[in-house]
């Protein structure tokens, strides 16, 4: 796999995938080395000259007016990693902690920054030979950044903290020296440049983000084979309905759902029958599950202007060179100016996990209708009680729709919204905060719930859809069944369906249901 080039300006949730989960290799443009080297020089001219510069020559937050010595420079960078590393809680995953490892690398590469290009090669030798810094995932309120989380990840840099490396837990010396990897020494600017920035919140959340689309694509899926199974007409996925109210989310969804229900026997059955409507959950699966779609659309935007932003401070402008030959710019002392600012602030990230928070709980809650519309006698049109050959001996799927229920309405308390919060901290310096840390971990639970809920619909639907053989959904449908069938049979007397639902969960967080709209 050849390797991702980083410069700062045009990561993509997909090339965050590939290096997170895929492994692909990553390395510095050549190119953003050069910008990167130039900025550096900016802040050793400052250092040497003894200017006044926040987090440089000064202490950070309530104590930036203290003044730092030259002499002093590179005490303060190993005082700042250590001092900030206090984070506590479940660690992120390794993927996570991958995750932040790209994004603060592309950061970095941008050049505005000031630290040294080898800051930027550890980190992508780390991702590449697999060193993970353990993290923790409380004890970041989102400005300056995520400063504990980014902490724990510099230490490992400096040879210090815990990391994982080849699924051992160890110190953070000890992994980099299995791996090969030569610890860094901090120089002026770069603890800062570590530890100021977004990159836990938008770590977590850009993989959120990305199982949130598989669930999305899936809810499709099975919102189609329910509707099947309980005799709904697809008049309410009619392209010219759709047009009328063209948003681009509910169009794809209906375009989704006219596939799924291409050649169902099932629905060819009733064609003919005197229903006008179907209920809001099967009717309006367009509507609900397209406005999702569109929420993650605008989401994507947001964490991909996030991902290629330069987010530490002070930031570093290399002023341009004067007009001359080319020699004569590269061979001209470079200037610049060194501007503090609030970049790290994790508003614009906070608010957009909130949203997606909210939003993906609506795929888990109007799912559990459909559920219920399928085990409820009286609304399932003609299916056995709970979907149960032999109901009242067996209780079938009565629970799993109590499962979901209660998953929905842990959603609710879930979806309030952190970044309506503050809380002031750093000697009331840093006085109004966004909190996206904590909602990027509550949304991490929101997704889990809405994955198992999906999962129950998946075994209910195909329950569904077996009792009412010889007749067959169409081929997309079938092809989705066997996924579920593969893992786990009909159910024809009661037995517990913890394992099942676990399993169609891993095959619906692996995409292997969303793959046939694909």
């Amino acid at each position: 796999m050849s390797a991702l080039h980083l410069n700062g300006n045009d990561l993509t949730l997909e090339n965050l995938e590939q290096v997170v989960l895929q492994r692909q290799p990553v390395l510095m443009e050549p190119d953003a080395r050069e910008q990167v080297a130039r900025a550096r020089e900016v802040v050793d001219a400052l250092v040497a000259g003894d200017h006044l510069a926040y987090a440089i020559t000064t202490g950070v937050g309530h104590l930036a007016d203290v003044r730092i010595s030259a002499d002093q420079a590179r005490e303060l960078q190993v005082n700042l990693v250590r001092s900030h590393a206090v984070g506590v809680g479940d660690p992120l995953s390794e993927a996570e902690s991958r995750a932040m490892m790209l994004l603060r690398a592309n950061s970095l590469a941008k050049g505005f920054s000031g630290v040294r290009p080898v800051v930027i090669d550890t980190l992508c030798n780390m991702l590449n030979r697999g060193v993970h810094p353990v993290i923790p995932s409380q004890g970041s309120v989102g400005a300056s950044g995520d400063l504990a989380p980014l902490a724990h990840l510099a230490l490992v840099l400096t040879g210090e903290g815990e990391a994982w490396f080849q699924g051992q837990r160890m110190s953070g010396g000890a992994a980099m020296k299995a791996a090969d990897i030569a610890p860094i020494r901090l120089e002026a600017k770069e603890a800062i440049s570590l530890i100021n920035g977004t990159q836990a919140m938008l770590g977590v959340g850009t993989l959120a983000l990305l199982e949130a689309l598989t669930l999305a694509t899936t809810a499709d899926v099975l919102g189609a084979i329910s509707l099947d199974a309980l005799q709904g007409t697809d008049v309410a996925f009619d392209e010219r309905i759709h047009k009328a109210r063209p948003h681009a989310g509910q169009m794809t969804v209906a375009r989704h759902l006219r596939t799924m229900l291409e050649g169902s026997a099932l629905r060819e059955r009733h064609r003919d029958c005197k229903r006008v409507q179907d209920a809001y959950s099967l009717r309006c699966i367009p509507q609900v599950h397209g406005a999702v779609l569109d929420v993650l659309d605008y989401v994507r935007q947001i964490f991909e202007t996030e991902m290629n932003s330069a987010v530490d401070n002070p930031l570093v402008f290399v002023k341009r060179p004067p007009a001359g030959s080319p020699r004569a710019a590269r061979e001209a002392p470079v200037e610049g100016d060194v501007i503090s600012g609030g970049n790290f602030h994790g508003q614009p990230i906070a608010f957009a996990l909130d949203f997606l928070a909210i939003s993906i709980s609506a795929l888990a809650g109007i799912s559990e209708r459909r559920i219920e519309r399928l085990v409820n006698p009286a609304l399932s049109e003609g299916l056995p009680p709970f979907l149960s050959p032999h109901a009242g001996l067996n209780s079938g799927f009565m629970m799993p729709q109590v499962t979901a229920a209660a998953l929905v309405s842990e959603n609710k308390v879930l979806g309030h919204p952190a970044s309506v919060d503050s809380i002031t901290t750093s000697g009331n310096k840093e006085d109004y905060v966004s909190m996206g840390m904590t909602a990027a971990l509550k949304l991490r639970r929101v997704i889990q719930n809405v994955r198992h809920v999906l999962a129950i619909e998946a075994l209910a639907a195909a329950q569904a859809v077996d009792l009412l053989a010889p007749l067959k959904p169409g081929k997309r449908a079938q092809q989705a069944l066997g996924a579920i069938r593969a893992i786990s049979p009909m159910v024809t007397q009661d037995r517990s369906l913890a394992p099942d639902i676990a399993k169609v969960s891993e095959v619906i967080r692996q995409g292997k249901l969303a793959v046939v709209l694909r």
